[in-house]
């Protein structure tokens, strides 16, 4: 411990973990073991399948998902462990030092960031696809592709590192380093220290815009615009296939923005440890995990792959 002021620093906190209750530890730890088993297989899956079709490989739209598969990876990788450490504790919670609490949510941050960057970039992808198919290759092509993925990248490490430096600002007594959730996010964060919070909550607002906000206007904009496309489409065929190409994305889109936007964008006031960590499984685990099944479930090119490759391995 320091101690600075006559006040006592905490130097570590302690996550209570996803529940209160010690007799679902034992069936939550196993649950959550199973689920982050199948998210690191189904991804790297997707990702070993997608590279082993060199006309897969190519397209702009399985180029953003490979990408989508590897950042949900690293971001259940981040959250899972420490969620099962937790579970297997005494107490059901577990230590993680000051330094390691605010490595793990900034790397939290940049990941999910990244996450939100990508659905956007594959929605758009989808809208240029079915309403601009003749000029597809044209815009969509490598190059786009890769200054995407690195606008993306970039502004997400930068979101990440200005919030977690703001985090770093506060104080935390070592009498109150109790955070009640399962990984070290910012509004437990906020809610535990005992300085003022206010120029944090009004900077997160202020970000929200351009990293929530707006890839996620970028989807509901680029989704407009394909259904009044797809409805002036005369054959039931050629609706289906559009329907069918767009609903596995947009599935994972209500999935993680309706867990995020329920999470985050609330005043400080109204939240409430035990709801908000049940509902941050879906962005943090549930959506990850689902990612390669939506998409292989709904998607021949992507199934053929997989069988192939699964060809390959037996041979």
């Amino acid at each position: 411990m320091d101690v600075q002021h006559n006040q006592t620093i905490a130097s570590e906190f302690i996550l209570l973990g996803i529940t209160d209750s010690p007799e679902l530890r034992t069936p939550l730890f196993v649950l959550f073991l199973a689920l982050y088993a199948l998210t690191v297989t189904g991804n790297i899956l997707t990702v070993a399948a997608i590279q082993s079709d060199a006309q897969l490989s190519q397209s702009p739209m399985y180029f953003f998902l490979t990408c989508l598969s590897l950042v949900d990876v690293g971001l259940t990788s981040v959250i899972v462990p420490t969620m099962l450490l937790s579970l297997l504790g005494e107490q059901g919670e577990t230590f993680i030092s000051y330094s390691g609490c605010l490595t793990q949510l900034n790397f939290f941050l940049t990941l999910a960031s990244i996450d939100s960057y990508l659905l956007a970039a594959m929605a758009v992808d989808r809208y240029v696809a079915i309403c601009n198919p003749l000029q597809y290759t044209k815009i969509m092509n490598h190059r786009l592709c890769l200054l995407l993925l690195a606008g993306s990248c970039s502004i997400s490490h930068l979101h990440s590192l200005f919030q977690t430096m703001l985090i770093s600002r506060l104080t935390f007594a070592a009498s109150a380093n109790r955070v009640p959730h399962f990984f070290c996010d910012i509004l437990p964060l906020m809610k535990l220290s005992c300085s003022d919070t206010s120029i944090n909550e009004l900077v997160a607002l202020i970000e929200a815009l351009p990293v929530i906000i707006t890839p996620f206007m970028c989807v509901v904009i680029s989704y407009v615009r394909i259904l009044a496309t797809v409805l002036k489409v005369s054959s039931a065929k050629s609706k289906y296939k559009a329907f069918s190409t767009c609903g596995s994305h947009l599935t994972v889109v209500i999935l993680f923005y309706g867990s995020v936007i329920r999470v985050y964008f609330r005043p400080m006031s109204s939240y409430t440890a035990v709801k908000d960590r049940v509902v941050s499984v879906v962005h943090t685990i549930l959506t990850p995990m689902l990612n390669p099944f939506i998409y292989s479930l709904r998607n021949a090119d992507l199934q053929g792959a997989l069988r192939k490759l699964v060809c390959q391995r037996r041979n």
